[in-house]
């Protein structure tokens, strides 16, 4: 059994170093444990001190964000023969003393995916709208995929190694919400496990203000929305047009058929007319939507299969 714990870093020279070397070379449960950093197109000694410290390193040309990252990074542990892939922050905010606990669920034969639950309702350092949203993420995730986490968010989480070859990311932003909505998708067994972290001097690479993660964050999840459940989603757009159509309808059947107005309120039925086409538009093209949606989870699940086996 091979464990291998890949950890995204962008600039990270000053860190990266300390993070490394607190991670364990020995865990329970394994013949063999190896350090992969990712370097995402860092501009200054990222890999340089990266392998000084003993770690394999994969580097993307140019800086691609953390969800295209992380992506390199399963795909390659998979090729190093990783059964099992931990993913860590290379800030050290996690405690990495709690890796053992984060892998026993896989060991157990319980879990596909382990996330690291921060308990983020409780933590000091987080402001109120990041606990608002962390909250609203995990909802999304459950509503979406029918898995239910504490923490959907958190970086630190680890992979079986069928888990990690079904994964994909569309969006750019982070991986953390989309690789969720994909394992309730495809069946794949999430649990949660309570972990330690650490405040971090450093500012946050993905976001600059609150208000910035805020307002990428609502993005991210509302285009995640329309890629994981584009017919639900357009359907109730086009609900949105039909009642009112309905209602204006309504308005000039009854002035006409009353003869109150028999030739007047012409407006209404026009305006009735063009909202229900706009509807009626907006759910064939949720239909057809949700087969390319169906096409995407076939192709995934095929590659999945390959990377797999490798």
């Amino acid at each position: 059994m091979k464990l291998v714990v890949q950890v995204p870093a962008w600039n990270e020279e000053e860190h990266l170093p300390a993070a490394i070397a607190e991670l364990p070379r020995h865990v329970a449960g394994f013949d063999e444990v190896q350090v992969l950093v990712v370097d995402d197109g860092s501009t200054d000694r990222t890999g340089v001190v990266a392998r000084a410290a003993g770690a394999e390193v994969v580097r993307l040309p140019i800086h691609r964000g953390l969800a295209r990252t992380f992506t390199t990074g399963l795909e390659a542990a998979l090729k190093l023969g990783a059964d099992v892939i931990v993913n860590t922050d290379a800030d050290g905010q996690y405690d990495p003393s709690c890796i053992p606990d984060l892998v026993a669920p896989i060991l157990a034969g319980d879990a596909d995916i382990v996330l690291g639950d921060r308990g983020v309702g409780s933590l000091g350092h987080f402001s109120p709208a990041k606990r608002l949203l962390q909250r609203l993420g995990a909802w999304v995730v459950q509503l979406l995929s029918g898995v239910p986490v504490p923490d959907a968010t958190t970086g630190f989480r680890a992979f079986s190694r069928r888990a990690a070859s079904r994964l994909n990311c569309y969006t750019t932003f982070t991986y953390t919400l989309e690789t969720l909505i994909q394992a309730g998708q495809s069946g794949l067994a999430v649990r949660s496990v309570p972990i330690r972290t650490r405040e971090t001097s450093r500012p946050s690479r993905l976001f600059r203000t609150n208000i910035g993660y805020v307002l990428i964050s609502l993005a991210t999840l509302l285009r995640l929305v329309f890629i994981y459940r584009p017919l639900r989603s357009l359907l109730v757009l086009a609900c949105l047009f039909w009642v009112p159509a309905a209602v204006l309808a309504g308005r000039f059947g009854y002035y006409y058929l009353t003869e109150i107005s028999p030739a007047g309120h012409v407006q209404s039925l026009i305006a009735a007319a063009v909202l229900a086409i706009t509807g009626v538009q907006l759910a064939v093209l949720g239909a057809l939507a949700d087969l390319t949606a169906v096409n995407r989870r076939m192709l995934d699940e095929m590659r999945g299969r390959q990377r797999e086996a490798r």
